[in-house]
């Protein structure tokens, strides 16, 4: 992948002034419509309980809407159509594949359990299960993590400013977070559901729009896009055949260890996440959250192939050079007014996800971190608030370092990957004290880190230690470290009492 920042990243396509002007006001509406849902939706904060979980009313069609926005996003939207462009469908394993995998996991065997403890974040959870000394130090993991899966989002909607405005990528990720900032600090939960249903409906029609007009170029279907679907997956595969695969080629550990990691992050990364199971907690009940995640994951897949279908479509219709494939065909297969519209439902998706992604590292650092602090004590909504403009410009430093979209979207899922271990636990377990979380997440959390490290030292150390360390991807190292940690800690710490009869 191509690092984000560097120069000539993207090429401004050459648009006419008056369909710059029809997209400069069309935003700005849009951004004022964003912003009065969001001044309305004050109206329903009361307390912390408002803030954080919506009250904990959410209905079926405000929590699964609120959920796929969560989730569809810069990932789904452009790093999988490039993926898709340049790997195939093995380049999408984690997303789409895998992570709407996850929402239907986390529907079946997480979300009624989970709901039922009534709590406001994950942290929480670990506070319950294993004590507070747990709490924290998975507040401390899981906070950071979030960074990288933020600045995924200001990057994805900044490439849209420079692609069709010429509006240098720095200053449009700054502008983007800005927005963000001011949607989720004004109305907590209930601004960023709102909203995300909005958006996540004309996002949805607007990539619809996008889909069907490239699948009807003349190169295509000639104004059948069902035809054009055919003539992309057939040509693909005589012109790229292992881009349709789904399994790698090689029969080798070098092939399968990487493929099957991404599985695993996907599947199982995502399910301590705050984002997620935040709107778990805020559904009115047991089974609302569970048909929520369940719902939203069917129909993240069903919509998560389209970019798929769009990177795999750019190889058809422009095979040459580097190109970012949904941005580049809404240029060249779009209306003015339907590039607005498409542009539109570009900024629902992302600024959906940039919303859900900044609430919730934010509230668990003003819930279960900074709330201990005496001088935060007397007012959660103000503490939550300032913890949203934090974790918010942790996101801009993160997007200014430079990486590529799916390496944001991996790094994010792979740290939260080192702490799924104790929830599945917590759950289904007998956890004897708080032993046993604490070393699954730091021996987890090391062992991640250290194997991350060696893979971007490559020519700096040792071929043999480089080879012995990255021929098992991070991700693996942190999930069987944090195995191995939970049961060393389990057959170090005294059962627990039984239970009066």
């Amino acid at each position: 992948m191509m690092p984000l920042l560097a120069a000539g990243d993207l090429p401004t396509l050459a648009l006419d002034p008056g369909t710059i002007r029809l997209l400069a006001w069309a935003i700005g509406g849009y951004v004022l419509f964003l912003l009065a849902i969001s001044i309305y939706a004050t109206g329903e904060v009361k307390d912390e309980t408002d803030y954080v979980v919506a009250g904990r009313r959410l209905p079926l069609f405000l929590a699964w809407g609120t959920l796929i926005a969560t989730w569809f996003g810069a990932a789904a939207m452009f790093a999988a159509a490039g993926a898709a462009r340049e790997e195939g469908l093995l380049g999408v394993v984690l997303d789409p594949f895998a992570c709407a995998g996850t929402l239907v996991l986390a529907g079946v065997f997480f979300a009624r359990p989970l709901w039922k403890m009534e709590l406001y974040t994950m942290a929480d959870f670990y506070r319950v299960k294993y004590g507070k000394a747990a709490e924290i130090l998975s507040a401390c993991i899981q906070v950071p993590s979030y960074f990288s899966w933020i600045a995924l989002q200001y990057i994805a909607l900044a490439r849209i400013l420079e692609l069709y405005f010429g509006i240098p990528l720095v200053g449009g990720i700054l502008a983007v977070a800005g927005v963000t900032l001011a949607y989720t600090m004004i109305g907590g939960m209930w601004s960023v559901t709102l909203t995300d249903t909005v958006q996540i409906v004309i996002g949805l029609v607007g990539l619809v729009v996008l889909v069907v007009a490239t699948l009807s170029d003349a190169r295509l279907g000639d104004g059948d896009p069902l035809r054009g679907l055919s003539v992309v997956y057939t040509s693909v595969a005589k012109t790229h055949p292992d881009h349709l695969r789904l399994v790698p080629a090689e029969a080798s550990l070098a092939a399968i260890l990487p493929w099957l990691a991404a599985w695993a992050t996907g599947l199982f990364g995502n399910i301590p996440g705050q984002d997620l199971q935040q709107r778990v907690f805020a559904s009115k009940s047991p089974n609302t959250a569970m048909h929520a995640c369940i719902l939203a994951g069917v129909l993240y897949f069903v919509f998560g192939m389209i970019p798929v279908t769009l990177g795999l479509a750019s190889l058809v219709t422009h095979p040459e050079g580097e190109l970012d494939p949904v941005g580049f065909l809404a240029g060249e297969y779009l209306s003015p007014v339907m590039l607005v519209v498409f542009v539109i439902a570009v900024m629902s998706m992302v600024v959906s996800t940039a919303t859900s992604a900044v609430l919730a590292p934010a509230t668990i650092l003003g819930h279960n971190l900074l709330a201990r602090l005496p001088a935060l004590k007397g007012n959660a909504l103000l503490r939550d608030r300032l913890c949203v403009v934090l974790v918010s410009l942790g996101g801009v430093v993160m997007a200014l370092c430079g990486k590529s979209l799916m390496q944001l979207l991996d790094v994010a899922l792979s740290i939260q990957l080192t702490v799924f271990v104790p929830v599945v636990m917590g759950i289904y377990g007998r956890p004897r004290g708080s032993l046993p979380a604490m070393l699954s997440m730091v021996l987890g959390f090391a062992a991640w880190l250290v194997s991350f490290v060696v893979e971007h030292l490559d020519g700096r150390m040792p071929e043999a230690v480089y080879a012995a360390i990255t021929t098992v991807p991070s991700d693996f190292w942190g999930l069987g470290f944090s195995i191995a940690g939970y049961a060393i800690g389990q057959a170090l710490s005294p059962p627990s009492p039984e239970p009066a009869a």
